[in-house]
């Protein structure tokens, strides 16, 4: 994923879980606050497991959202990997972020 779309500041991440709503599923959760450009971050916590896995679950669910992100809302994401994500697949990591992109009605509007 490109530098323009990244969270990097703290305070950002800290703005998401407080301001931002939410969604979650078995191998992540997502949180959403409308903004004016698209930025996203990913948290992934040592009870993942050791560097390379978190590593790994990391490369994988930036590379699911980079191939969502012309079709999501401009805002803020936050996606925070749960310890399942350690175990999923690519494939499976994909259809719970879509799933949750989803549920939260985070895709623009097609028909604009």
């Amino acid at each position: 994923m490109e530098k323009q779309y990244r969270l990097r500041k703290n305070g950002q991440f800290r703005y998401v879980y407080k301001k931002g709503k939410g969604g979650a599923c078995r191998e992540m959760s997502v949180g959403f606050v409308k903004g004016p450009k698209l930025l996203c971050g990913f948290s992934v916590s040592k009870k993942i497991g050791n560097a390379v896995t978190r590593n790994r679950v990391k490369r994988r669910l930036r590379e699911a959202f980079r191939a969502e992100l012309p079709k999501l809302k401009k805002g803020m994401y936050v996606v925070t990997a749960r310890e399942p994500s350690a175990e999923a697949d690519f494939f499976r990591l994909y259809q719970s972020l879509r799933y949750l992109l989803r549920k939260q009605g985070l895709y623009r509007d097609e028909t604009k």
